[in-house]
């Protein structure tokens, strides 16, 4: 397997919060891990493995540039994505960023059986375009129909790769375990494969692996746009590397919304404010550290000390105590008085 890790750094640095926020770090159940997953692994919190988010944000920034280098070059990119929570963020993205897509089924024999599919894609094109010009006006009313539902099976199969001229340079798929087929193929002809890998996934079948929930809407939705995003970038540059984006880094707020989520709060207080592959010298975490603990001890102080001793006092409790202790002891003395005065004049 090739290391794409040494291309030309072009990929934005990625806040583990974003991440965080996106439910990237939940993989599956413990019970149904691959354990070649395991290096992309943080912890397990209540039977579910967490993902190391350092890891994924590292994956991600190497398919970026791959995806960049390649659009670069004019190299074609099919992605793939077949499941319910996938279909529509693939369909949409695609199409915004100008690369070809595959929602409906893999239709085997793609990629190692191509000359019968190019036939295929020729097929579904001529009857667009026939019914479109008014070719087939002679035709009688069966036959147009015949031919509309062939153009509607083409197109379910053949829609997103239209445009396909040869096998496809490079593939991106979500979930490989549900695509296998595609990644089968792909693995025969030699065809790179980038994949968004759960950890019930085996990540040595693809090429470039990215550690993340790919059942979560969130998830997919911030994955995919990041490669759709990478390869129209790519396309744009005519061969020309960019200069590398800003590092994002995110205030105090950032870093205590981040400690709020229960799965993994540790592991993102450390490296929250230190992303993957940036400088040492530009990464300050001290200072949005310090005033944090501050605040909270203004905040621990000030109702510990002063409500506690105005409101315990002793000087209303003893007043009361000394107000009714003084009536019953004078008037005792009066009632007993006039009693003993009677009896004696009689």
């Amino acid at each position: 397997m090739k290391d794409y890790s040494k291309l030309p750094q072009v990929a934005p640095e990625y806040d583990l919060t974003d991440l965080l926020e996106a439910g990237c770090h939940f993989g599956h159940q413990k019970s149904k891990w691959n354990p070649r997953m395991a290096e992309y692994i943080y912890m397990e919190k209540d039977g579910v493995h967490i993902f190391d988010l350092e890891k994924t944000a590292s994956q991600l920034q190497v398919a970026y540039n791959f995806v960049y280098d390649m659009a670069s070059k004019g190299k074609t990119m099919v992605m793939v994505g077949t499941k319910k929570q996938a279909k529509i963020i693939i369909q949409e993205e695609a199409e915004a960023n100008g690369t070809m897509y595959i929602i409906s089924r893999w239709l085997g024999g793609l990629i190692t059986n191509w000359n019968q599919v190019k036939g295929s894609l020729k097929r579904m094109i001529e009857i667009d375009a026939g019914l479109k010009s008014g070719k087939y006006d002679g035709y009688t009313k069966f036959e147009k129909v015949q031919l509309e539902k062939e153009k509607t099976r083409f197109e379910r199969f053949f829609g997103g790769i239209r445009e396909l001229k040869a096998i496809p340079d490079f593939l991106f798929i979500v979930d490989v375990k549900r695509e296998k087929n595609a990644v089968r193929e792909a693995k025969l002809m030699g065809v790179p494969i980038i994949a968004l890998i759960d950890s019930n996934a085996n990540p040595e079948d693809v090429d470039i692996a990215i550690p993340a929930n790919d059942d979560a809407l969130r998830s997919i939705k911030y994955i995919v746009s990041e490669i759709a995003s990478a390869y129209a970038a790519g396309k744009k540059s005519n061969g020309k590397v960019a200069a590398k984006p800003a590092v994002v880094v995110k205030t105090e707020t950032a870093e205590v919304a981040s400690t709020e989520k229960v799965a993994p709060t540790e592991k993102v207080e450390k490296t929250a404010v230190k992303p993957v592959s940036k400088p040492v010298e530009s990464v300050k975490p001290e200072a949005s550290s310090k005033p944090v603990a501050k605040e909270t001890k203004k905040v621990v102080t000030k109702p510990a000390s002063k409500p506690a001793a105005k409101k315990v006092v002793e000087k209303p409790v003893v007043k009361e105590i000394k107000k009714v202790a003084a009536k019953p002891a004078t008037k005792k003395p009066v009632a007993k008085k006039p009693v003993a005065k009677k009896v004696v004049k009689k």
